[in-house]
């Protein structure tokens, strides 16, 4: 046998494999990637390497062919006479030198909005839903069924536009899994697509990826834990500190308590780990 297909958890993994299979050593053969391993996304659709190792074919020596004397030809004419082509060269060239200001300013842009898409997150409850406009083509839709193919996901979408939102919706069989642990893999999906939808663009662009209307649920159920909890510091006339949230949650409990008079709330520690707490007021 003069090749072997293995599969490996990487591409050295595969090619020893592939070695021991042909008993041979690897300055003897030749070494073809069939597929690249994949930690997959969030440890979801992980992928194997897969190697084709081949033995190496003997050389066969080829006998130079003879070398032809080649005589320089005469310049022409049209060469020896200044051209006015290098002159436009020159203006062509101080026209890009002013380009990297252009990009600097590119640069800062994207730098807004990756900013702004951390804390993207807004209350759906202020956003009317169906009056956005169903659209079947857009960026963000493209770019959330390439990553959730490439996460092996089974899904359905529909997005909706508005003047400065984009309401993308998921559902099917593999919901849970977009899902995540309290929100976090939506959370990153999110982020993503909002960094994809707002690249280079002058006005910013508010992103909601959702499913199975899990936002909607979580808002609700942040609203009741607030509730009673400071139910809770009322009656123990204890503090209470609650688990790490991103910046959307944490500002969830702060407005449903705000109009509590017995309670006040701040925020503690530093990202991701920042925290809300809930005391009596002084």
């Amino acid at each position: 046998m003069d090749y072997s297909e293995k599969w490996g958890a990487d591409i050295e993994e595969a090619v020893n494999l592939a070695l021991k299979d042909l008993k041979l050593s690897r300055d003897e053969v030749e070494v073809t990637v069939l597929e690249q391993p994949s930690r997959g996304f969030f440890g979801v659709g992980k992928k194997l390497a897969k190697v084709r190792v081949e033995k190496k074919k003997p050389i066969v020596e080829e006998k130079p062919e003879p070398v032809k004397e080649v005589k320089p030809a005469a310049p022409k004419a049209s060469e020896t006479k200044p051209s006015h082509k290098k002159k436009a060269d020159k203006k062509t060239e101080k026209k890009q030198e002013k380009k990297p200001q252009n990009k600097k300013s590119t640069e800062n842009k994207n730098k807004n909005n990756k900013a702004k898409a951390k804390t993207a997150n807004i209350a759906l409850d202020n956003v009317d839903i169906e009056s956005l406009q169903e659209v079947q083509e857009h960026e963000a839709l493209t770019f959330l069924k390439d990553i959730t193919e490439k996460m092996g996901l089974s899904l359905d979408f529909k997005a909706r536009v508005g003047e400065d939102l984009v309401y993308l919706e998921m559902s099917g069989q593999d919901s849970r899994t977009v899902i995540g642990k309290r929100g976090q893999t939506l959370d990153a999906i999110q982020y993503l697509t909002s960094l994809v939808v707002n690249k280079d663009r002058e006005k910013y662009i508010k992103v909601v990826v959702d499913a199975e209307n899990y936002r909607a649920k979580r808002q609700k159920t942040l609203e009741q834990l607030a509730n009673r909890l400071a139910a809770k510091v009322v009656k123990t006339k204890k503090h209470v500190r609650l688990e790490p949230m991103n910046p959307y949650e944490r500002k969830v409990i702060h407005a449903t308590l705000q109009k509590n008079p017995d309670i006040t709330t701040r925020s503690e520690g530093e990202e991701p780990y920042r925290r809300v707490v809930i005391e009596l007021k002084k």
